[in-house]
């Protein structure tokens, strides 16, 4: 509807807006961010390429400003900003990021670290060899013009396209609603597929059934899929074959999918015994070099990838190299497969083969992406041959008239003498010879050197050409098959010229993915938790061996209330079962729980890893490399009870958890302990009270079942360890106050389950109550934690042997307002040799223990504290 000026029309809001979003969006579907089907090309980049053709800056010529081309698209065709224009010639220009780049620059185009490009002013440019084959014929009517924006001028609807530009090199962008995603190609391969559809056309399916076109189609992209073997990145990289085949496929035959791209890595021997190196030489299309390597140094700061020493940047003009140094110890392909799984050395290239087909957007596959190219360069090859043709046509019909001229020349001579003028002598030649006024003019403007026998000659054989000429293009325009063979010779030809091999790899098989447990690389580590439940492992170097009697190191940042309650030492492929008060049990795999390179960090809530009940809390690690094994899993409580059961009842865990024992209504789980048939256990109470039995002794009971009477306990008392006895074994007994002590177990006769026990340590006011007790061999290494989060590391053979009545010595020296609050030992090859450690931690201990008055106690001497007394037995059992 057309309104006059000044007239107000109403209209209602929803409909304008329908209106103008419709036609925003189609303006940028079509005209700025889809490219076509036939070219390949958006408006803008065909722009470039026709404004750098208009300033003759093909290959043989020399270069031109960025800054002028810029301003010629700009103010002949393009009316848009600057920035996108030089953006887009800028990436046309790039190796990376094009496969065939259609221009060549001269200065600095970007880099694939993601560096800008300099200024317009001071790069230049011009169009490489292939872009030219884009522009060829293009003034020999085989593609239509429009007017330019402001009609002063005409560009093209289209470029020729001599080369499949949008499967070869690829397009990328985001329309409103809509996007686009083509991986490039290898010109070969395309070539070659082309010449199949060429050869092989589709039948035609009208009056087919559905089925037998399905059929055909399947066929024929079959065929297709044998010639192009997938993706050809301009930055290399190897595809993975498999699964990621079949997704190749699926892209190739539907027009959507993934590409699954790894950069190229070699492992290599570093020059010192037993070291490697990483050497990654390709990277995936698209991904930034700089934030790659970047983010490999940032996982190796954080330690979540174990085992790398240096990451160094060796890139050059020679070629892209980066370098990942391993340490010593590390396994390179765990490694190199933690890299891929945790950075973008191996990504997905999503595939969205969206395009514009008769200015529609449109999914296409690739047989419908090399269909329509094939349709357009029919058209551009017949438009071609209809031109030469009436060229040909027209210049035979000079040459004819000229022919006509050389045989009566005098009579053409006396005529011209005797006309007035040019006219006269025009219009009496027409009448007089019986030519065309085109034939007559020829004749005039033709100079007196034409009239030799020797033009005569050549005048006779240009006829002759053109008679062979029209003959061909006649013969090629009445046989569309002989069109499709000029096209594919067209295609043969560029093949020829520019065709080249595959940069990027193609994996047949793509080799069974290594799971986190696989790409895991065993590791000894100390896993903490505190009692408000945080939870992280670090390195056991990270705490350094010191002597006996020392202050130790801060362990932990704490909150006032918190403190380091269980700690174990472990292998990261372990699995973690972490029991509750309330006899619930959740299981976790060691390398699961957060790596922190900081002993002082305070870690990672647990119940963000595991479900555990607000109302619960841990009071029972135990670390099992095989839940499956033949062995059993004793349990004991805090009033004395005990029970076994089959350790591979826990194999399959809940995520939620599930019952490891029943307990009483007042009564606490508080230590798990894997053992065998010929195992023994030992109890011990935090009065210092124990008792030694053997495991053949209890009954095997079911998961859910309750325990039985471990021990009689005198009143305030408590349990405080259970643990499993073994041979030449002692027992170390550690005191809330410091004080430590190593024991022989043959020095605790067995006894029968039940009993009151026997004493283990001798406790008063200046030990404190014992705090742990653990069946050690006396030659590991002792890690003790403090409430203050302060944790020391030394070596049991610096704990003296004592009697079961002594009260020991100085195991870690605290302030009058610390206490011991975790226990731990490690084996003493932990360091050398990856393969195991072990670890208990500490029986939890009340709030009252943890926070004690602040009354300095008086520091004694060791030998005040070596008292025994063994010529007394004061035992005191149930026999």
């Amino acid at each position: 509807m057309v309104t006059e000026p000044g007239t107000i029309r109403p209209v209602r809001i929803e409909d304008e807006l329908r209106s103008s979003y419709i036609d925003y969006a189609m303006s940028v579907i079509v005209s700025r961010a889809l490219p076509d089907v036939r070219d390949g090309l958006k408006p803008v980049q065909r722009r470039i390429l026709f404004a750098m053709d208009e300033l003759s800056l093909r290959p043989p010529n020399s270069s031109k400003k960025s800054a002028r081309i810029v301003g010629d698209v700009l103010g002949r065709y393009h009316p848009h900003g600057d920035s996108p224009v030089y953006d887009a010639m800028v990436r046309m220009a790039q190796h990376f990021s094009l496969r065939y780049p259609l221009i060549i620059g001269q200065g600095n185009f970007g880099s694939i670290d993601n560096d800008p490009p300099a200024a317009m002013r001071y790069t230049e440019a011009k169009l490489s060899p292939i872009a030219v084959e884009l522009l060829t014929n293009i003034d020999s009517d085989t593609v239509d013009f429009t007017p330019n924006f402001d009609e002063s001028m005409k560009e093209p609807r289209i470029l020729p396209a001599r080369m499949p530009n949008l499967i070869v090199n690829g397009a990328s962008g985001i329309a409103v609603g809509m996007a686009t995603s083509i991986p490039p190609h290898n010109l070969s391969e395309i070539c070659d597929a082309i010449s199949y559809l060429i050869d092989h056309p589709e039948p035609a399916i009208e009056g087919m059934d559905e089925e037998t076109v399905q059929a055909t189609h399947e066929r024929i992209d079959a065929a297709l899929l044998d010639i192009v073997k997938g993706p050809d990145f301009p930055t290399g990289g190897i595809i993975l074959g498999g699964t990621g085949r079949e997704a190749l496929r699926a892209a190739y035959t539907t027009g959507h999918g993934r590409v699954v791209i790894r950069g190229r890595a070699e492992i290599e021997p570093l020059g010192r015994a037993g070291r490697e190196q990483i050497v990654i030489t390709e990277v995936p299309y698209q991904v930034n070099k700089a934030t790659l390597v970047e983010k490999i140094a940032q996982l190796a700061r954080d330690r979540k990838i174990e085992g790398i020493s240096d990451v160094r940047d060796e890139s050059d003009r020679q070629g892209l190299r980066v370098v990942v140094e391993l340490r010593g110890s590390a396994d390179g392909p765990f490694v190199l497969s933690n890299l891929y799984e945790h950075t973008a050395l191996q990504s997905a290239f999503p595939v969205n083969m969206l395009a514009l087909v008769d200015g529609q957007p449109k999914v296409l596959t690739l047989r419908e992406i090399l269909q329509h190219y094939i349709e357009f360069r029919v058209e551009v090859v017949t438009r071609k041959a209809r031109y030469d043709l009436k060229k040909a046509q027209d210049r035979i019909h000079i040459v004819e008239g000229l022919r006509v001229a050389q045989e009566r020349l005098d009579e053409i001579i006396h005529i011209i003498r005797e006309s007035d003028d040019t006219d006269t002598a025009r219009d009496s030649l027409m009448a007089h010879l019986m030519l065309t006024r085109e034939q007559i003019q020829a004749i005039l403007d033709m100079q007196l050197r034409r009239l030799t026998a020797l033009d005569r000659k050549r005048l006779e054989d240009e006829h002759n050409e053109l008679q062979k000429t029209i003959g061909h293009l006649e013969s090629l325009l009445g046989d569309p098959l002989k069109v499709r063979t000029a096209v594919k010779k067209d295609n043969e030809e560029h093949k020829n010229q520019f065709g080249d091999q595959r940069r990027t790899e193609i994996l047949e098989e793509e080799g069974r993915k290594l799971t986190r447990e696989e790409r895991e690389p065993h590791f000894d580590v100390v896993v903490t938790l505190s009692r408000n439940g945080y939870i992280k492992r670090v390195p056991v170097a990270t705490y350094r061996l010191q002597h006996r009697g020392g202050k130790g190191v801060t362990g932990m940042t704490r909150r006032e209330d918190d403190v380091v309650r269980h700690m174990l030492a472990v292998d990261t492929h372990d699995t973690l079962l972490f029991f509750t008060d309330r006899g619930k049990v959740f299981s976790l795999k060691c390398y699961q729980t957060p790596s922190d390179a900081s002993r002082t960090s305070r870690g990672t809530p647990v119940v963000n890893l595991i479900p555990i009940p607000k109302d619960e809390h841990v009071t029972a690690m135990v670390a099992v490399s095989d839940l499956r094994q033949n062995a059993w899993l004793v349990l004991a409580t805090r009033l004395g009870e005990i029970k076994r059961t089959s350790l591979t009842r826990f194999a399959n865990i809940r995520s939620s958890g599930i019952i490891a024992m029943d307990l009483e209504p007042h009564d606490e789980l508080i230590a798990a302990r894997p053992a065998t048939e010929d195992s023994q256990v030992m109890i011990v109470t935090t009065k210092g009270m124990s008792v030694r039995f053997p495991v053949a002794n209890l009954r095997d009971r079911s998961r859910t079942a309750g325990g039985v009477r471990a021990i009689r306990l005198k009143p305030e008392d408590h349990v405080i360890s259970m643990d499993v006895v073994t041979p030449e074994a002692r027992l170390l007994a550690v005191s809330k106050r410091g004080f430590g002590k190593l024991t022989r177990i043959d020095s605790f006769r067995k006894q029968a389950r039940g009993g009151k026990g026997v004493i283990a340590f001798r406790v008063d006011e200046r030990t404190g109550p014992l705090v742990a007790a653990k069946v050690v061999q006396g030659n590991e290494d002792l890690v003790v934690a403090s409430a203050k989060a302060l944790v020391n590391r030394t070596s049991l053979s610096e704990v003296r042997d004592l009697g079961r009545y002594a009260r020991g010595v100085w195991i870690m020296r605290l302030d009058a307002d610390d206490l011991i609050s975790s226990v731990s030992t490690l084996s003493p090859s932990s360091e050398q040799d990856p393969a195991r450690m072990s670890g208990t931690s500490a029986a939890p201990s009340t709030e009252s223990e943890i926070h004690p008055d602040s009354v300095e106690t008086p520091e004694p001497s060791d030998e005040e504290i070596l008292e025994e007394s063994d010529s007394t037995d004061q035992d005191n059992t149930n026999g």
